[in-house]
């Protein structure tokens, strides 16, 4: 009785402790550390809290397993140690059924537990809108990146006034700094976003650091990502699969920015006369998985 007594007496210091310690950590710190928040919580897109959670509470579930389980293994080694006077192997025990079916029961609700969590997280995140307000076309190269503005949204296409920029693979000075402009893609604050991802060439991942996600992109299947983002201000983005010698190099920049802001920016594209469709006269593997023939005529190669 007086063990269990100490016992409700300890618990109550640590849980206030615990409790004052998590409302002392800031926004940053409940997050994980991770990136795609500011000071005050504001995420970056409208899923960067629900990835960051699922991030943090399983490792919460982690760590607590993991101390359980070093907490019982440090026991079992003090308990059953050898003392002075015995000889020989203790008693051993072949079976002992409730300890089995703990062992078993336990990881089994965890890994099921984690899948349910990831799984309906991952039903969110690949939920495709259907009318975007605005719909990119994000083109991976080696080594560097175009971005389309389509005006088609519902079908992610590009029509007469759909816009264009071409980016160059980024260079650096013997330092390591950042020589050259960035391709950069520039979204609207507050509005939906669908994003059509496509290969020219190898394999690549497009990847937003602080959106906390990134898909692959491959030749002959388009991939899509949709999202809202929350916050003004300029993310870096990369590509996040080794796709050649300069595949370091492969960086570009999200700029969002308030709407009247994108539109003006479309604008300067089309004065550019960077209007249509982007030519595809650059496509490295023009013969496309299934087709059986080239897309270009032999005067074009």
């Amino acid at each position: 009785m007086r063990v269990k007594r100490r016992l409700r007496l300890a618990v109550i210091p640590i849980g206030i402790a615990t409790a004052i310690a998590l409302a002392a950590c800031t926004p940053t710190e409940l997050n994980g550390y991770l990136p795609g928040f500011t000071d005050d919580g504001t995420q970056a897109t409208n899923h960067t809290e629900m990835v960051s959670g699922l991030w943090v509470n399983s490792w919460i579930v982690l760590l607590a397993v993991g101390v359980i389980t070093w907490a019982l293994m440090g026991w079992a080694a003090i308990v059953y140690r050898r003392r002075r006077g015995q000889t020989g192997l203790p008693v051993q025990l072949r079976y002992n059924m409730p300890v089995e079916i703990f062992y078993t029961v336990v990881p089994l609700i965890l890994v099921l537990g984690f899948f349910a969590f990831t799984a309906r997280d991952q039903a969110i995140l690949e939920t495709q809108y259907d009318d975007p307000d605005v719909c990119v076309t994000a083109i991976g190269k080696q080594w560097a990146w175009d971005f389309q503005y389509n005006d088609d949204t519902a079908n992610c296409e590009a029509g007469d006034d759909a816009v264009w920029t071409m980016g160059v693979q980024a260079q650096t000075d013997a330092q390591g700094n950042i020589t050259t402009e960035l391709p950069t893609l520039v979204l609207p604050v507050n509005e939906t976003v669908k994003l059509k991802l496509v290969s020219r060439d190898v394999i690549h991942s497009f990847w937003i650091i602080d959106f906390l996600y990134k898909k692959d992109m491959y030749i002959g299947k388009d991939n899509y990502w949709s999202f809202t983002p929350t916050r003004v201000g300029e993310y870096d983005g990369k590509c996040a699969e080794l796709c050649g010698q300069y595949h370091s190099m492969m960086l570009f920049k999200v700029k969002v920015v308030e709407p009247a802001e994108y539109e003006q920016y479309l604008e300067s594209l089309r004065a550019a006369d960077q209007t249509g469709d982007i030519n595809d006269a650059y496509d490295r593997l023009q013969n496309l998985p299934g087709t059986g023939a080239s897309s270009t005529s032999e005067g074009e190669h």
